[in-house]
């Protein structure tokens, strides 16, 4: 029985094919991040368009080619072969997690202002909720706050880790909103186009040494007596944490889908390189370490596959899968971290350089086990949710 619906694997081939012949061999020129290399993603963005591979996140009726989460996964087993093409391909995060919500919850006008730009590929967006002051992992510590004046918001506060803000048109803000209310209660998300007066991408944060430029930066943003109307509230006021779980589950699984693609190119490079750099009498190949970490690598990149395509197919069924997302995004990030390191290992000091793309491929893979939730809260998730099944006489079921 096939892991995909029919004509999945075919139109995987496509994406794998545009990947390999036009993406990969662009990643050297697309590294610098400069002007140049925005031209050439612009090119490359009209091919996919051209080849019907744009926007694969989004259903048709929305601008997009997408078919479900689950079709969605299966193309990303290739799409996330290259760091850079998420982004060629129109379904970058975070631009993807928040299209998909304002796709669920914006307004006709919101979706005419902010939604139908995004998916198009005329703008660009970020979500502003992660603060510098508090810890991200908890956001009822959040302190930026939005009151109402006359028809306005009036938002003050200071983000940081806002993916993409510069140069972006506009920014998803959670703001508290009501902080004598019910915990869960508090927080509002607001539109704010980022030409509003009051907000200062203050700067990109350097991470690990990388600074970035444009959709690849994490920035600082402040907002100083923020004014947009009161229609630009995403959702319902007091609605933020809903929608960030809303937003937050499907954008982790997102992240997960992209990790497949370079899991395997991670393991393609590992074994090959292994077959033929010789060491000792032989090919690294015939070391058993290395064999066993080409086999442990082998286990944890299908175990992370099927866990993703269960919970793609579970979420295109109805269902929150908040279990099976946490579980998901902590045990993927570990076996990420673990595949890359063991074929950097494996091409010896060549994979520190820049001759092969595992260094960056390691940058960005430590980051995973931080982002959209830190490992230790998602084990506390899953943890809790299950023992509270148990409590209740409803043990796990592992279907």
């Amino acid at each position: 029985m096939s892991l995909f619906p029919e004509g999945y694997t075919e139109r995987r081939a496509l994406y794998r094919a545009f990947v390999e012949e036009h993406v990969i061999p662009a990643e050297g020129a697309l590294n610098r991040e400069d002007d140049a290399s925005l031209e050439v993603i612009t090119s490359l963005q009209q091919r996919a368009r051209d080849a019907g591979l744009w926007a694969p996140h989004m259903p048709a009726e929305a601008g997009g080619t997408g078919q479900g989460f689950l079709y969605y996964a299966c193309m990303n087993e290739a799409i996330g072969r290259s760091y850079w093409a998420q982004l060629v391909f129109g379904c970058q995060a975070p631009d993807a997690g928040n299209a998909e919500i304002l796709h669920m919850l914006a307004t006709s006008e919101q979706k005419v202002e902010f939604l139908e730009p995004l998916i198009e590929g005329r703008a660009r967006s970020f979500f502003s909720m992660t603060e510098p002051d508090v810890a991200g992992s908890d956001p009822r510590l959040l302190e930026t706050r939005a009151v109402v004046d006359g028809n306005e918001w009036v938002i003050d506060g200071l983000k940081w880790f806002s993916t993409g803000a510069d140069g972006a048109s506009f920014g998803i803000v959670f703001a508290i909103t009501d902080p004598d209310a019910d915990t869960y209660k508090r927080g509002t998300m607001i539109l704010v186009p980022a030409d509003t007066p009051g907000l200062e991408v203050v700067r990109p944060i350097s991470v690990m040494g990388h600074e970035g430029r444009a959709w690849n930066t994490h920035c600082e943003v402040r907002y100083t007596d923020v004014r947009v109307p009161v229609a630009h509230t995403l959702g319902g006021r007091g609605d933020a944490f809903k929608i960030a779980q809303q937003r937050l589950g499907p954008g982790r699984i997102h992240h997960v889908m992209r990790w497949l693609g370079q899991m395997q190119r991670a393991f393609d490079l590992m074994c090959s390189y292994a077959l033929q750099r010789e060491a000792f009498g032989g090919p690294l190949a015939d070391k058993q370490t290395v064999q066993n970490w080409i086999a442990d690598s082998a286990a944890g990149i299908q175990a992370c596959r099927l866990l993703t395509m269960d919970t793609a197919r579970k979420i295109d069924e109805g269902s929150e899968a908040r279990v099976e997302v946490s579980l998901l995004k902590f045990y993927a990030a570990g076996v990420l971290n673990d595949v890359i390191d063991r074929a950097i290992q494996v091409h010896g000091a060549r994979g520190l350089t820049d001759e092969t793309p595992l260094a960056q491929m390691a940058l960005h893979a430590r980051g995973g086990r931080i982002y959209d939730g830190p490992d230790e809260v998602h084990r506390m998730v899953v943890a809790r949710r299950i023992l509270k099944g148990y409590a209740a006489g409803d043990p796990w079921q592992f279907d």
